[in-house]
């Protein structure tokens, strides 16, 4: 099947298996169903992955499956990208790399560049609020929106790269959720996918290799190596198809 999506900018074209769609997608909505009946309130789902391992466009498609698929509840897919420090405070703020202090708009998108505190504030609006305005980052502005979004779903499915980080603060995020997601993947994939992504952005070939030489790859690597395990742990390869790791939830699908 595929699928076509807009992410920040960015048109992306993905195709999932029949089988990924059958043994993967559907069982997990079924399950994510069943936890929001039996909570009897949101349900809130993280899903963690590397930068460029799809996360985006994991629960973009997971969104738009459910519209068919769940008949009494409503599931939306936000992200974390929002939450990124303003462009004028990583000009005029530091951060220290490999024991050189260097401005943080250098490695935007490591986890300092992100305001941890008000990230943790707005999730904890999503358990009280019925309706909770959400930023969005805008690569044209190269600064958050706030109230881009209005999130008012049963389920919500949250994206991120450092939502199961095991760092101090960030480690705590997960205590919010009613399930979790990982994905992991191979470095040198990502790699490849992150270097075209800032060439779809205007980025010459050396300038993206660069950039994600010196900072996105470092963030791929905190990923993959130092997050905590999810309750379900998909692996996803160069073709695009997801492989389950650990913790596939059992659901009889009669129906389907």
């Amino acid at each position: 099947m595929e699928y076509r999506v807009n992410v920040n900018g960015i048109d992306i074209v993905a195709a999932y298996s029949e089988e990924n769609i059958r043994e993967i997608f559907e069982p997990l909505l079924r399950h994510l169903e069943q936890l929001q009946k039996r909570k009897g309130a949101r349900s809130l789902l993280l899903v963690a992955a590397p930068p460029g391992a799809g996360k985006t466009t994991f629960v973009s498609f997971l969104e738009e499956l459910s519209k068919t698929m769940l008949k009494e509840m409503t599931l939306q897919a936000i992200g974390m990208d929002g939450f990124h420090r303003r462009q004028e405070y990583l000009l005029s703020h530091t951060a220290t790399v490999d024991g050189n202090e260097i401005p943080m708009v250098e490695i935007k998108g490591a986890p300092v560049t992100f305001d941890l505190e008000l990230f943790k504030t707005y999730i904890e609006k999503l358990s009280t609020d019925k309706t909770v305005g959400w930023p969005v980052y805008d690569r044209t502005l190269h600064n958050p929106v706030e109230d881009a979004v209005w999130v008012n779903s049963d389920i919500v499915l949250l994206e991120g790269n450092y939502l199961l980080l095991d760092q101090e603060g960030w480690k705590d995020l997960s205590q919010s959720a009613d399930y979790t997601i990982s994905i992991k993947a191979e470095e040198g994939m990502l790699r490849e996918r992150l270097i075209g992504r800032k060439e779809a952005l205007g980025h010459s070939r050396l300038q993206a290799e660069q950039f994600v030489d010196f900072s996105d790859m470092k963030n791929v690597r905190l990923c993959l190596e130092h997050s905590k395990k999810a309750d379900l742990e998909l692996a996803i390869t160069e073709e695009g198809e997801y492989t389950v790791i650990s913790g596939m939830p059992a659901y009889s699908t009669p129906g389907l």
